[in-house]
Order: structure tokens, then C-alpha cells, then sequence
């Protein structure tokens, strides 16, 4: 590696960091059509022995919310992920920014800084989130009259945080009005409550911020691991990181003096990089799984109970139905988190008590998620506190080196603030946060989606959801459907998501893969799985990367491949069976015609040999006693 420039100022990353520069900067060869870059004011180094202020690794929503944050205070910040941004559990998580009622009694901290931090991310990203509202049935029992009584009581407490997140107070319902507002739900009900919360697309906050670090001068970089956390002999202070592209093999090394672990449930495995035990920065692991349906069951969330007295719910979530979540602690491989049948059936027996209709529902997938829970030994996953916590590792003789742990995606921007406030100290700046004024990008300006589909000549629906996940910044992906009317075709007409979309993802959001493209777009996570999209969006990012076509068909198959083990464990029988033709369709679309084609392709192979009788997750055997409903 070239040795890097030792000048106090700041200067382009070298050509060996292996990184794909930000959007505008120097020696970028998209075409006039990309989004304006806005650069920081330049700004002299901390130290003239650094390449860099801070180097942060994880680029899930803490990562890359300090990233912004230090990034706007003047800091110059490097941000490393070794899979790609919202990876883990920001991406894969309910969905909500929400102030949690759960926590109400236990931790009521955490009820109200999520609630106070949700106002904020509505004010900076409007365009993102969307009000969910929900209903809370009362069964008939011996003690409904106390057990409502107390609810009212306490959805009462949980009305004086409201206000923070603009929220509409909680209303008391009987039996016959919780009906005429939800048909479907079951039960001998005493009556219920409603309250409200809103939703959002975790991913796209994720790119959002790495969008705005990025543009103040951060250097992001997806598929690169850091590999080491280089400290000095004698005092222990961090002095370097390096690190290496998983795809090239490249490698390199940057010097810093901070170096911050936002890797969630990596987090002990990464403070190991830098020499230190598990122990810590130590995190306990929590998986929770939801189920996808294939559109809006219902126009409200509805909540549930499990058979061991867990609190569910099955919610309206963007144009799908989802049913969440479990919470066990989880010891197997965080790359690789996914739903099983017994999961499953665990949740959907939970909503079948109060929705039956849910029983005969289209599953279209399953994902999973594990929380960085804080750490604590004895309480149930249930009890453990969803504060967060900040740790200097000065005490443990690494100055310089610090870990988030814990944390909500609903308070993501509160933590990344405490974060860049340590920094601010650290390094003696006196700007205060301002990311809570500061708007995503994409969320300064309203447009109109409807106007948006006459001028692009695209589908309402198209020009809704791209307004949804982009704001403002849909009138870029407008411009290069103006100019190249082909790319105004959609790719995946479940979502729907055009030609254009993928090309901005590619060009401006680092996306690399159809995988990356899906997480930004939800591009074959609809009904077909991918199988009408996969094939032409790996053309497309192949086209727009330089890649050999077969390496887009290698990317597609693989998508194709990680959707089908996400759906194979909720499926039924009837199902099964129409995944097999689906299935079959597409191997003589590809070429797939041989088994020796699918040696990369398990899943397909276990949907394709599923027997017509086996048994679903969503269907009940006569005489099944196996997790029999109470």
C-alpha cells in the first residue's frame, strides 16, 4: 500500500482503500444525471498523524447515524461494513418507530426517548413514515373487568407521551365497535382499546443517513471488513484499522485515533479486533422472526398473545401484512439468521386466536433479525431493558476505542447524538448536534406523486412508492426517466420498482448486488419471490457496475435462492406445489435445466420435492395435539 498523504488537509481517499467513492466526487464517471453532491467545508485534521478523525465500523442505523452526526460537526469519518447497510437487525426489524407501551412499567427511560426521538425522525424523514394504528382485544374472562381496567389505566399513562411523536390518544372500545372496525377479529371479546404508532422502511433510514454522511465528506464503505484494530505497545491508544474488500481481496490500512464498534450483535467479535475480551463489550443476542403476507389482511395492526402469554401483533406494514416477533436468545452464525416452521407456527397460532382469517392467508416470506440487547443473566428475553449504552474502553486500556451497544431503531439518532457528543469532547468541538433539524435527504421538500407519474409516464402506484422511499430525491430518478424513456419500464411490477430506480441505487446508494438493490427498493419481495425480477435486475447491475453478464445471472440465482429459504418454511402443501411450477418456469428461463445447474440451489430443490401432504405452519392437522392453542 502507497503510503498516504500526511497533510493536514483533507484529501481524496487513496486509490488503494478499495472504496467507491461518494456521488460527485473527484473522478466520477456517472453521467450528468446524478444527485447534486454537497461537500463539507474542508477542515484541518485533528492530528496531523491521522488519515482520519474516526473510523467507525457497522452499518446498520447506529453506525451510520453517528457517522452523520460526526460528520456535520466537521469530523472527518471513515465507515466500514462488511455486508452491506441495514444488514442486520435495522433492516430486519418490525418496522416501527414506535415508543414501545411494553416498556412502560419497566423501563420507562426507554418509553419516552423513543418517543421524544420519534417526533424528530418524522420532522427530518416525513416522507418515510406512515401512522399505523391499533386495536388491543379483550377476551371475556374471569378477570376482564380488572384486566381492562388496568389497560385503560395504563394506555392512559402511556397517552402523556404521545404528544412527543404526534400519536392520537388511546380510546376504549366494546365488543361491537371493535367489529365494525375489524370484522375478522374472534373470540368471546369484552371489549378493546386503540392506539397508534408509526412505521417506516429501516433500510431506507439506513441509506438515508449514509446518503447525508457521504455528502458532508464521510467515506462509507460496504463489503469491506475490518480485519484489526492496531493499538500502540506502550499506551494502548488506537492508532489504525485494517481492513480488506471481501470481494477484491484487497486490502489496506487507515490510521485513526477513534475508532467506534457500532456492530450491534457483532459487537463482542469486534471489540476481539482490538485486543480485547468479549467480555468487553458484551451484548445478549435476541432473534425475532416475521412472517410476510402478500398484501394489507387488515387497515389495522391488531395485537395478539402466544401460548406462553407473549405479546404479538399482526400489523399493515407499506403494501404487505406482517406478523411479529419472536424473542429468543440466539447462539448460531449472525450472518446467516432465519426463520424456522416451529417459529412460525408459533406466531401464526398466537394471531389465529384473534384472526383465524390468517390460517388461509398467503405467506410470501419470513425474515430475522437479532437485537443487541444489553446484557444480563437471568431475566427473560422478555424483561431485558432496550436502553443503550455507550462504553469507553479507556477502561479496559484501549483509549480512543469505543462500543454502542443496545439500542432502538426508534432511537437511533438520540444514541448517535450521545455518541458524537463524547466525540465533540474528545476532540474539543464546540458545534452541538443538529441532526434533528437537519433534514434526510429527501425529506426538505414534498412532492406530488401523482404529478410525478404524468410528467415520467410511469404507473400512480410506481410514482407513489418511489416518492415514498426516496422524497424529494425522486425527481432525480424522474430525470433519467425524462431522458431515457426505456428505463421508466418496471423491473419488478410487484412493488413496483423501474429500470431507473436500480440504476440510481447502483450509482448513488452503494448498492452492489441484487440483494443490495432489493433492500433499498423491496425488488422481488412481493408475491413472485424475485422470480419476474431477479433475472433482468442482475442485467442491470452487471450493466452498470462492468461486470460480465454471468456474474448478474450468479447474483440473481443467489437472491432467488436466499428468498426460497425464507418462504420454504411457511409454506403449505397448496402452495408448495405452485412454487414448484413457478420454480421450474424460471430454471427454463435461466437455462437451469439440470439438477447439477442447482448444486448452489438447496431450497429450490427442497420446494420442488415437497409432498402435496406435508404439513404447513398455517394449517392445523385433525387431531394435532403438538403446541395445542390454550
Amino acid at each position: 500500500m502507497s503510503k498516504p498523504q500526511e497533510s493536514a488537509d483533507w484529501l481524496p481517499a487513496p486509490a488503494d482503500w478499495g472504496g467507491t467513492a461518494p456521488p460527485g466526487s473527484p473522478g466520477d464517471e456517472a453521467d450528468g444525471d446524478q444527485a447534486p453532491h454537497v461537500q463539507a467545508s474542508p477542515v484541518r485534521l485533528r492530528r496531523d498523524d491521522t488519515d482520519v478523525d474516526v473510523v467507525v465500523i457497522g452499518g446498520g442505523v447506529n453506525g451510520v447515524g453517528v457517522a452523520r452526526d460526526a460528520s456535520q460537526r466537521g469530523l472527518r469519518v471513515a465507515l466500514f461494513e462488511r455486508n452491506d447497510l441495514a444488514f442486520g437487525a435495522s433492516g430486519n426489524s418490525s418496522g416501527m418507530i414506535h415508543g414501545g407501551p411494553r416498556y412502560l412499567t419497566n423501563d420507562p427511560h426507554v418509553t419516552e426517548t423513543s418517543c421524544r426521538d420519534s417526533g424528530h425522525i418524522q420532522a427530518i424523514a416525513p416522507h418515510l413514515l406512515f401512522r399505523i394504528p391499533f386495536l388491543a382485544p379483550v377476551e371475556r374472562s374471569a378477570r376482564s373487568r380488572v384486566m381492562f381496567t388496568l389497560m385503560d389505566a395504563f394506555f392512559e399513562a402511556y397517552d402523556r407521551y404521545q404528544p412527543f411523536k404526534r400519536g392520537k390518544r388511546h380510546a376504549r372500545l366494546s365488543a361491537d365497535e371493535l367489529r365494525q372496525l375489524e370484522p375478522g377479529l374472534a373470540g368471546d371479546l369484552m371489549g378493546g382499546f386503540s392506539m397508534d404508532e408509526w412505521g417506516i422502511d429501516g433500510a431506507r433510514l439506513c441509506v438515508a443517513n449514509a446518503v447525508d454522511a457521504m455528502e458532508r465528506g464521510a467515506k462509507v464503505y460496504v463489503g469491506h471488513t475490518v480485519e484489526r484494530v492496531e493499538r500502540r505497545e506502550d499506551t494502548g491508544a488506537v492508532v489504525a484499522v485494517r481492513y480488506r474488500d471481501r470481494h477484491t481481496g484487497a486490502g489496506g490500512r487507515l490510521r485513526t485515533s477513534v475508532v467506534i464498534n457500532a456492530t450491534g450483535a457483532w459487537s463482542s467479535i469486534t471489540a476481539a479486533l482490538g485486543g480485547l475480551p468479549p467480555t468487553a463489550s458484551r451484548v445478549r443476542p435476541g432473534k425475532g422472526i416475521h412472517i410476510v403476507y402478500d398484501r394489507r389482511l387488515t387497515s389495522y395492526a391488531i395485537m395478539g398473545q402466544t401460548i406462553d402469554g407473549r405479546q404479538i401483533f399482526m400489523c399493515p406494514w407499506e403494501n404487505v401484512t406482517v406478523i411479529g416477533t419472536t424473542d429468543d436468545d440466539f447462539y448460531g452464525d449472525l450472518d446467516g439468521v432465519r426463520a424456522n416452521s416451529e417459529e412460525v407456527r408459533y406466531l401464526v397460532q398466537g394471531i389465529a386466536r384473534v384472526f383465524p382469517a390468517i390460517r388461509n392467508a398467503r405467506a410470501i416470506g419470513t425474515y430475522a433479525g437479532v437485537r443487541p440487547t444489553l446484557h444480563a443473566y437471568g431475566p427473560s428475553e422478555d424483561e431485558l431493558s432496550r436502553d443503550h449504552q455507550i462504553i469507553d474502553h479507556a477502561v479496559h486500556g484501549a483509549p480512543g476505542l469505543f462500543s454502542m451497544i443496545g439500542g432502538k431503531l426508534a432511537s437511533y439518532r438520540l444514541f448517535s447524538e450521545e455518541m458524537a457528543d463524547v466525540l465533540a469532547k474528545h476532540f474539543g468541538i464546540g458545534l452541538r448536534c443538529a441532526t434533528h433539524v437537519t433534514s434526510l435527504p429527501g425529506g426538505d421538500a414534498t412532492v406530488d406523486p401523482f404529478a410525478l407519474a404524468e410528467r415520467a409516464g410511469i404507473d400512480a402506484v410506481a410514482a407513489r412508492r418511489l416518492v415514498y422511499r426516496h422524497g424529494s430525491r425522486a425527481l432525480h430518478v424522474e430525470e433519467r426517466m425524462k431522458a431515457r424513456p426505456r428505463e421508466a419500464v418496471a423491473v419488478c411490477p410487484c412493488e413496483p420498482v423501474t429500470e431507473a430506480e436500480v440504476r440510481y441505487t447502483v450509482r448513488h446508494e452503494l448498492a452492489r448486488t441484487v440483494d443490495d438493490v432489493s433492500r433499498r427498493t423491496r425488488l422481488g419481495l412481493g408475491a413472485c419471490g424475485g422470480m419476474r425480477c431477479a433475472a433482468r435486475c442482475g442485467q442491470i447491475v452487471a450493466s452498470e457496475r462492468g461486470l460480465p453478464p454471468r456474474e448478474g445471472m450468479r447474483q440473481a440465482i443467489n437472491f432467488l435462492e436466499r428468498q426460497a429459504l425464507t418462504r420454504v418454511v411457511a409454506l403449505g402443501p397448496e402452495q408448495a406445489r405452485q412454487e414448484a411450477l413457478a420454480i421450474a418456469s424460471v430454471r427454463s428461463e435461466l437455462g437451469l435445466m439440470g439438477d447439477d445447474d442447482l448444486a448452489t440451489a438447496p431450497a429450490w430443490r427442497q420446494i420442488a420435492q415437497s409432498e402435496p401432504g406435508e404439513q404447513s405452519a398455517h394449517s392445523r392437522a385433525q387431531g394435532e395435539v403438538v403446541c395445542p392453542d390454550p
